[in-house]
Order: C-alpha cells, then structure tokens, then sequence
C-alpha cells in the first residue's frame, strides 16, 4: 500500500475558500482495497455508536462497492442492530423488482445480510415529486455519520453528472438527467445490455447531502476510472468533475486499486 495525506490550497482556487484535506490510499488489488476500506469503516461505526448509541449511513450501489461490502458484512461486532441505512440513488422508470435497481442491488450485496435496524430505501412508486420530498424528510431527521461512495467515469458522486451538479444545490433530494457518459457506464459494467436500455433519468442524493455527513470512505478501483481520479485530485475543484469536492471534506478518504491511481 502507498499512502499519501495532503493538506493544501488549489493553486487553481488561491483565494477561494476551499481549503483542501484529504487522505488517498492505494493498494496493488481490489480484494487488498476493499479489506482495507471494509476495516476503517467498520472502526468508524463502533466509535459513532459507541459515542451516539447510533449510525446513520449513506451506501452506494455500484460494482465498484461489491469488495467492500463483502468484506464489511463478513467483519465481526459490526454495530449493525444501530444503523440506519440509506443509499444515494436510484433510476427512475423501472419497475420496482427490475434488478437494475440500486435498492435491489443493495439488497442483494448489503441488507439482506446485515441486522441493520432501520433500512430506507428510495421508493419505486409513487410521482418523482413524492419520492424526492419523503426521502429528503428522512434524511433530514438527524445528521449523517458516514457516506460509503465511490466515483464514475465522467466524475460524478451519486447521481451528480457534471451536466447537472451543483455543489450548492439546495435540495437535499432531486430528479436530474444523466448524461450519456453515466448511462454508457452502466452497460460497461453489465448492468444493462445496451444504451437504450438505461433510463434517462434518476433520483439522486445531492452533493451537499453527501458533503454534509461526518466522513466519507470513497472506493474507486479500475483502469476505467483512471482519468475521473486524475481529475478530481489534480484538477481544479470544479462542477466539471463533481468528484474534485471531495478535496474540500475535513474526513475523507480515497481508497484505489493500483489501475485506478493516477501515476499507477
């Protein structure tokens, strides 16, 4: 493993206001990444309940996590009887059983192996409208403690493509288009057989929603995430890779494979 902590201002962003501390971790394989990633946040969790009696957590669902998740769910005294567990986006447009759906995809890989005490999962029915306004409520009912997130291929953190991102949206939930970088991902990584299959539109957790929480843990391995990675380390923090934000967060850390560090 190579680990790197950097605490500076972008040079691009002198006089700014973002001030930048962050933590990036690389590791040869995705199996020695996910381990490692499955540790710390595991130890975060006991230390959250331990000091709060609770832990409120935002999941990705994404190949990218499926390392991760395994590990975590296989550690022993996991303080999972005191989580409440959220994820942080899903598509619009698909029936509610569709297997493509992240709810249904964290349930396979997260929450029907865990004893979490709460599970919300964004609504397959109902107008996009409701589903936004009720998971924002649910959201908003204490802070978050810990985002499990990763990064795509155009950059983006959740639902947040650089079309649309905004990092001082003020919405906590919302409907956004995504691009067609986004949807192209998702038939590379056979989540759909073809372009045309991929809804054009999601629910998204917002960048302040995910900005907000306590501390971030975001996985990223493969070759194919190289460029997004570059970008949001090197390049200004900027809407054109939403990733870039994470630079800003006071408790984050970065987790690659050695495919997907920029000078890997």
């Amino acid at each position: 493993m190579m680990t790197s902590d950097h605490v500076a201002r972008s040079p691009a962003h002198a006089g700014s206001g973002l001030s930048e501390r962050y933590t990036v971790e690389i590791y040869q394989t995705r199996a020695e990444m996910g381990r490692a990633v499955a540790m710390d946040v595991a130890n975060r969790m006991r230390a959250v309940a331990a000091d709060k009696g609770s832990v409120r957590m935002i999941f990705a669902a994404a190949p990218s996590q499926s390392e991760v998740l395994e590990a975590l769910t296989a550690l022993p005294n996991v303080p999972w009887d005191r989580v409440t567990a959220f994820h942080m986006d899903d598509y619009l447009g698909l029936e509610a059983e569709a297997p493509q759906r992240f709810g249904n995809w964290l349930q396979e890989h997260l929450f029907s192996k865990i004893p979490a005490a709460t599970v919300h999962r964004i609504a397959a029915t109902g107008t996009a409208d409701e589903i936004c306004q009720g998971y924002a409520g649910l959201l908003g009912e204490a802070p978050i403690d810990i985002v499990c997130l990763g990064i795509g291929v155009n950059g983006h953190i959740a639902f947040n493509d650089p079309p649309v991102a905004d990092f001082d949206d003020p919405l906590s939930v919302r409907v956004v288009e995504l691009d067609e970088v986004c949807r192209q991902q998702q038939v590379d990584d056979d989540c759909f057989d073809r372009l045309e299959a991929v809804p054009q539109q999601a629910i998204t957790l917002t960048i302040p929603t995910l900005m907000g929480a306590g501390a971030l843990f975001c996985t990223v391995p493969g070759a194919r995430k190289k460029a997004a990675v570059k970008a949001a380390l090197e390049g200004p923090i900027t809407t054109d890779c939403p990733a870039s934000i994470l630079r800003t967060h006071p408790n984050c850390t970065i987790y690659l494979d050695r495919e997907a560090a920029p000078h890997g």
